[in-house]
Formats: C-alpha cells, structure tokens, sequence
C-alpha cells in the first residue's frame, strides 16, 4: 500500500485519485507517523436480494411470522 503525507496530498490529489482508479491500489494518507485516511476503490455493496439469492426457496417457516413475539 502506498502512503503520502497528509501536507501533500493536496498539490497531488488529482495523480493519487487516477492511481488509485487505474491501478486499483489503496492510499494510505498519514499526519506525520499516524494514519489518517485510506483512500480505495469504491465497491457496490450487495443488496439483501443479492446477498441470499442462494438461499431462496430453501428456507422453512414453520410458524407464522406476522405474529407478535413476546418476552
């Protein structure tokens, strides 16, 4: 993982974010000797439906689920 200094970042933003789409590499931006932010590719999240789509249609209820639970 690359680094760069927080005080520099801002005169080479725009090279650090074409790195980071091209090359698909994270940024690590630090203050000194401390991390600050990771700079990385965006990922689509998965939706619910994306997420169990494997399990549809083998899930068993054996009570109603409309029903109130209680403590």
């Amino acid at each position: 993982m690359k680094t760069i200094d927080k005080s520099q970042l801002t005169a080479q933003l725009l090279e650090v974010l074409r790195v980071v789409e091209i090359e698909g590499e994270e940024i690590l931006v630090m203050d000194g000797t401390k991390p600050v932010v990771r700079i990385s590719q965006y990922e689509k999240s998965l939706s619910t439906e994306e997420l169990f789509k494997d399990m549809r249609g083998k899930v068993k209820y054996f009570e109603d689920l409309t029903r109130p639970t209680f403590v």
